[in-house]
């Protein structure tokens, strides 16, 4: 047997680790003298070390390791936490490859443009599921402001403070027409409502993991082809549009700017199959 100062220097792991994986269980000594509280360990412990140093390289936690070395673990349960782990990096490898792909993207763009500030912002975020008034309606987006001012017009005044947050607006397309939209406009609650008029809808959107997102301000360029170019984006680097669900604009005032606001347009997405 080795003490574990002969054992730390066999290993190349600090006295320090070898302590710790003692005390999760993921490496215990075989023998510890309950007089002097010395660790000893035998040859054989290198190779459990050989295996914790492997199973670290290939990303699992600390305590997936001492599942793994578990003495009661099957094959089958072996197999089963490596195909994890495989799915879990490919998952990443993907994501990188996304990013390597947007870096290129924005290269390019910044090579055509000459400046950053011609370049549309794209990224992909989760959202939170989140209470959610609304008024639904068909129309034009050029339709959006008389909505909103029918909405508020019809709420409450009492109701007004809790509908103080960015402007909503939750839109799906109609079958057969190219210009027309189903919507929902309303607000984001950070409380609950104790009263609303019937016209109105409160409910709760689900979380979305991965929403395709741009960022524009309402008087660039950019915000008449917003939607057509963030589809294209989303197609172009392997994603496709979530089936019925609806995409979302978010609006903010600018106050830099009289009249201008900040768009956010959120399209939900999944990766392709």
């Amino acid at each position: 047997m080795f003490k574990i100062s002969v054992f730390s220097r066999l290993s190349k792991v600090s006295l320090k680790t070898l302590r710790y994986y003692d005390q999760i269980g993921l490496l215990k000594p075989r023998k510890v003298d309950h007089e002097n509280g010395y660790r000893y360990y035998t040859a054989d412990q290198l190779l459990e070390i050989n295996r914790i140093f492997i199973y670290k390289e290939l990303g699992f936690t600390l305590p997936q390791i001492i599942h793994l070395l578990h003495e009661d673990i099957t094959l089958k349960d072996i197999q089963g936490m490596f195909k994890l782990k495989k799915n879990e990096i490919q998952r990443i490898i993907n994501m990188e490859q996304a990013k390597l792909a947007r870096i290129e993207e924005r290269m390019q763009l910044l090579e055509n443009e000459g400046q950053v500030e011609t370049v549309q912002e794209i990224r992909i975020k989760a959202e939170d599921a989140q209470q959610f008034l609304s008024l639904k309606a068909h129309g034009r987006e050029e339709d959006i402001p008389d909505l909103f001012r029918t909405f508020n017009h019809i709420l409450p005044k009492e109701a007004r403070q809790l509908a103080q947050s960015p402007q909503v607006v939750l839109w799906k397309e109609i079958e057969d027409k190219e210009d027309e939209f189903e919507f929902e406009v309303g607000y984001f609650l950070s409380r609950e409502l104790p009263l609303y008029p019937d016209t109105f809808q409160l409910r709760t959107l689900p979380p979305e993991p991965m929403m395709a997102t741009m960022t524009f301000r309402s008087d660039s360029h950019f915000a008449s082809t917003a939607c057509v170019d963030l589809a294209k984006w989303i197609v172009k680097n392997n994603y496709q549009i979530k089936e019925n669900e609806p995409g979302r604009e978010i609006y903010l005032p600018l106050s830099t700017s009289q009249g201008a606001q900040l768009m956010e347009i959120q399209i939900p997405i999944i990766e392709r199959n």
